[in-house]
């Protein structure tokens, strides 16, 4: 084998595993940012400016696995699953903590978590007809708003900056909820079919 052929060989297999290997490394974050997120009962601007590390590094991974799968031609059928799955696991743990710690209503909580449960059992449920129900704009949107919603709530922000911290996440919740309308659709289109 050449030199330049092991080169190409190991470009191949580092573009398959690398969007792969950030969405599991998102999957990896998420205890460590419950930890961090929960310490002290969140009192303790240190520990949530750590949380706040965690958080922007998995969100980091967020951007840049599926950009590079798409990129690189090597959108896999675990990356269509498992990136959605670490997204819910990392805004679900976060707005449990922080609504455990009084910072986010419980109503908002509920209300995104139900939707993205809803959601995750109709995908399943379409992959079980071997069809993926790949994220659409809405959905994109929506994991942007939640992102940063959650994102302000983490860190260590002064009392004056709730209501506003509050505005942003109900705009969260009206996009989870408004979102979940294409997803239904295009589930209740292919199990029909």
């Amino acid at each position: 084998m050449s030199r330049g052929t092991g080169r190409f060989e190991w470009r191949t297999a580092h573009r398959l595993h690398l969007p792969n290997a950030l969405t599991v490394l998102r999957l990896v974050f998420v205890p460590l940012f419950v930890w961090f997120l929960a310490e002290d009962g969140g009192q303790d601007w240190r520990w949530r400016l750590a949380a706040a590390g965690v958080f922007v590094a998995a969100s980091i991974t967020d951007r840049y696995d599926g950009q590079l799968a798409r990129r690189w031609g090597t959108v896999s059928d675990f990356g269509k699953v498992a990136d959605p799955l670490a997204d819910k696991a990392l805004i679900g743990s976060a707005l449990v903590v922080l609504s455990l710690q009084g910072r986010v209503p419980w109503w908002m909580t509920g209300l995104i978590l139900a939707r993205e449960v809803l959601v995750t059992v109709l995908r399943f449920l379409v992959i079980r007809r071997g069809v993926i129900i790949p994220a659409d704009r809405g959905g994109k949107v929506k994991t942007v708003v939640q992102t940063v919603a959650v994102g302000l709530f983490v860190l260590p922000l002064p009392e004056w900056a709730r209501w506003p911290c509050l505005l942003v996440m109900l705009a969260a919740v009206v996009l989870t909820l408004t979102s979940a309308r294409g997803y239904f659709a295009a589930g209740a289109r292919l199990l029909r079919s």
